[in-house]
């Protein structure tokens, strides 16, 4: 079987297909694969942990570059084609295994060091697997993965646009994030209804917090009490949040006052929406309801 060429004809002869559920979109061209692969900046020591080996067309050309590669690959039939044909670089270990119910730090350990992962990203798990990656921020070096237009278009989104929200504020607390290629849907099978981009998403670490020094969860708490109904004000919907309700009890007004209290000491105006605050401004934030529950607590 081919990597590049007829996929379609390639699958129905190995008695395999596109799982929809899994979002899988195969790419054809290798040119393609190619362009790819050097949007990871691979360096020829580094060990790339690769999601969704699909049929293996971008794993060819991250193994000429990269020292190893670790597939991972959740199409049961897929990992037992390969398995069978023995057709991946002798570099590339394959494991049947879902990114998003992987051990992180069993992967860290794998890759020795922070991991650099390069995907072309079902569509489905899009979103997860970007949360996955703020949740074990500590453990990444970076991320090249092709996801579609409108969640690429979220990560780069700037405040105050309909495509701002949870993932673009959460993920640029960690990381810097860069589109580097459009590809159109000709290069899939099946082909998607919308383009794809590929973007490089890389962690910055700890040390760009030594200035400012905040608690990440609770961080994350706050972003996405404030973002949970975008129609309504930060008022209501951190008041709704419950970050106050063991110091108010039952006082539903005594919340509302301590959470105004809260959002005017982080030097914002209780009427804003949540999709107008830049980063440094949601850091305040938590920094202000930190303080202000601590100052409340019995």
């Amino acid at each position: 079987m081919t990597r590049y060429g007829d996929t379609r004809k390639s699958l129905k002869e190995e008695k395999l297909a596109p799982i929809k559920e899994l979002g899988q979109n195969f790419l054809v061209h290798k040119s393609t694969a190619e362009a790819v692969a050097r949007c990871g900046q691979i360096h020829p020591d580094d060990i790339i942990i690769e999601v969704g080996v699909g049929l293996g067309a971008l794993t060819q050309p991250i193994a000429e570059q990269a020292a190893q590669v670790i597939g991972l690959e959740v199409d049961s039939g897929l990992v037992r084609f390969h398995k069978e044909k023995k057709d991946l670089p002798a570099n590339v270990t394959l494991l049947h295994q879902d990114i998003l119910k992987a051990d992180f730090a069993e992967l860290h350990r794998l890759s020795k060091g922070p991991l650099k992962i390069m995907a072309n990203l079902p569509y489905s798990i899009s979103n997860p697997f970007l949360f996955k990656l703020i949740e074990h921020q500590e453990k990444m070096d970076w991320a090249t993965v092709m996801l579609q237009k409108e969640v690429a278009d979220r990560l780069t989104a700037e405040p105050g646009t309909k495509q701002y929200g949870i993932p673009t504020v959460l993920l640029k607390s960690c990381a810097t994030i860069k589109s580097l290629l459009t590809l159109k849907p000709a290069e899939f099978h099946p082909r998607p209804k919308i383009d794809s981009v590929v973007v490089r998403i890389e962690f910055r670490g700890t040390e760009h917090d030594q200035e400012r020094v905040y608690d990440r969860l609770f961080f994350q708490k706050i972003v996405r009490a404030a973002f949970s109904q975008r129609r309504k004000t930060l008022l209501n919907t951190l008041t709704a949040g419950g970050f106050f309700r063991q110091a108010a009890g039952d006082d539903k007004k005594l919340a509302k006052q301590l959470t105004k209290e809260a959002i005017i000491a982080g030097d914002i105006t209780p009427g804003t929406r949540a999709e107008v605050l830049d980063l440094d401004q949601f850091i305040d934030l938590s920094l202000a309801f930190s303080s202000k529950l601590k100052s409340v607590s019995p």
